[in-house]
């Protein structure tokens, strides 16, 4: 006899414009379903990581261990014991499903028939303007007794897409001939490495690590773009701090009619499960993928944030490119401007980025300017962490009486990008020959290297890593940050925002001064301030 639920419809979108159904997906293929369980003392974890990041606090530096992180993210026993019931009356075994070591994930392996049971939907084929296709349902439901304990299940409803749209390569055709100038000199057309701080002028400290099926051919020939990019510049910034590259499997060819290849494998969410489940995980960690925020539901946006929050308060920094479409679509011209909402209303709007935790945007030139297409706005899904208040309330003063009360629905959202690093013209070394890229997949990896040289002088002091950075850049960032004051990122038929001095959603505080950011970060001892920002 069939168990009899009462349903709770509890999850519903309005597909992106871009996305149309193609086609119905075969019932007896398979698709992996992740559930992310109610984390009760979540709440815990986040007072934990803003003393911890917070230099005026006793507690700043004592970062947690893997243990403590992931018995704060645990969900409670009734939880786990309800959706186990849950699995087991639908027949699937022990043997079809994996789960995080802190059990705040189960992944479960099963046929599209058995998954559109378990949710009370319908899965289908989604096509994309560009041609790519997608397995997903506009809404699901889950039973009423486990609203209270399920946080969100996935690939349901999200039609973001971290393994395609990334924040792009801007320009990666033009062959860099001849000799270029080294480091930051003012008549640099290109940038590139300085070679002083590469006597041997090779990459041996280069570890790799092939995740779930990635990519295992690194050859000259196979490399890509955005992988060149970021060893040359990440590992020739942060030389001789050995380095990590991550291979993650990604989605597969996908053929509608094909029961064996589907593509609703999450490769951002499975490398999260790998990087947390390692007890030690690198320090810095750079990323250059992302999407706009509305194509992601906000409870995944929200988890996905948590897992991050796990990294920081372990001692791991993050660092993300802020895109490079700058206010969304990249276009001032309002006649080709392609930002429209995704909420059924189709309304002309800024499409902010995510992720973005420590967001890094891009500049350009000697003495640098914000460069035109660096991402930078303001995130509508989160509100305004504490560390971002004064900053972020200054510039939004400064746009004048009429702008600010247009705008003064923002000054609730947390802004982006939080710094900013060179992002132009990038000579890199593809298939043996010479290019130029640009974009802020260049900015992003630059930064982190310089956050690798100072943990690294902090752990030669016996002094902690750094970890989540914001509240450090944001209380002490001015002293050792270069304020760009001169360009916009014009976007969404706009010239975007402009650079002005402090902080902006261009450049943010602006571009890393070696020295000066190791004199602030190497302070052994708390510095009280004076000033006091409460959440």
């Amino acid at each position: 006899m069939d168990l009899i639920w009462l349903w709770l419809i509890s999850f519903t979108v309005v597909p992106p414009r871009q996305w149309k159904k193609y086609s119905s997906y075969p019932a007896d293929s398979r698709i992996e379903l992740r559930i992310g369980l109610v984390q009760p003392h979540i709440r815990v974890l986040e007072n934990h990581i803003q003393e911890i990041s917070d230099p005026d606090h006793e507690r700043y530096g004592r970062h947690l261990s893997k243990a403590e992180v992931e018995d704060l993210v645990a969900p409670s026993e009734e939880s786990t014991q309800l959706v186990n019931a849950w699995l087991k009356s639908l027949g699937i075994e022990d043997a079809n499903t994996y789960r995080t070591p802190a059990q705040d994930w189960i992944v479960v392996d099963l046929t599209v028939r058995v998954a559109e049971k378990m949710l009370d939907t319908s899965y289908n084929v989604w096509k994309h303007d560009d041609g790519d296709l997608i397995i997903r349902t506009t809404s699901y439901s889950l039973p009423e007794h486990l609203v209270d304990h399920i946080d969100l299940i996935q690939p349901t409803t999200m039609f973001a897409r971290f393994s395609n749209i990334k924040a792009t390569v801007y320009s990666s055709n033009e062959r860099a001939l001849g000799r270029t100038n080294t480091g930051y000199a003012k008549d640099s057309t290109t940038m590139t490495p300085s070679f002083d701080s590469q006597p041997n002028c090779n990459q041996t400290v280069t570890w790799s690590y092939i995740i779930l099926g990635g990519m295992k051919n690194q050859s000259i020939q196979q490399a890509g773009d955005e992988a060149n990019l970021d060893v040359q510049f990440a590992l020739g910034t942060s030389y001789p701090t050995p380095g990590i590259f991550y291979s993650t499997g990604g989605k597969p060819p996908f053929k509608p009619d094909s029961n064996t290849e589907s593509n609703t494998n999450e490769p951002y969410a499975k490398w999260l499960d790998y990087i947390l489940s390692q007890d030690h995980p690198p320090l810095t960690i750079s990323t250059s993928y992302g999407d706009h925020e509305q194509t992601v539901p906000e409870n995944y946006a929200r988890r996905t944030c948590q897992r991050f929050l796990e990294l920081g308060s372990r001692g791991v920094t993050l660092n993300f490119s802020s895109g490079d479409g700058g206010v969304g679509d990249g276009e001032s011209d309002p006649k080709f401007q392609t930002c429209i909402t995704n909420d059924g209303k189709n309304e002309t709007r800024f499409l902010p980025v995510f992720p973005s935790v420590t967001s890094v945007g891009g500049t350009r030139g000697v003495p640098e300017e914000a460069v035109f297409f660096s991402g930078g706005g303001f995130i509508l899904q989160f509100a305004r962490p504490w560390y971002q208040s004064h900053a972020v309330d200054g510039f939004l003063k400064k746009l004048g009486e009429d702008t600010y009360n247009v705008c003064c629905i923002l000054n609730y959202h947390q802004a982006y990008p939080d710094v900013s690093a060179q992002g132009l013209n990038f000579r890199v070394f593809i298939h043996g020959n010479p290019y130029l890229i640009s974009g802020t997949s260049a900015s992003s990896p630059t930064f982190a290297g310089i956050v690798a040289l100072l943990n690294d002088a902090r752990l030669h002091a016996g002094l902690p890593t750094l970890g989540f950075l914001n509240p450090l850049l944001y209380k002490r960032g001015m002293e050792a940050l270069n304020d760009i004051t001169i360009g916009n990122n014009p976007g969404c038929g706009t010239s975007g925002f402009n650079a002005t001095e402090g902080w902006d959603p261009v450049s943010g505080l602006g571009t890393p001064d070696f020295k000066k950011l190791e004199k602030v970060v190497m302070e052994s001892e708390v510095r009280k301030s004076s000033t006091v920002w409460q959440n």
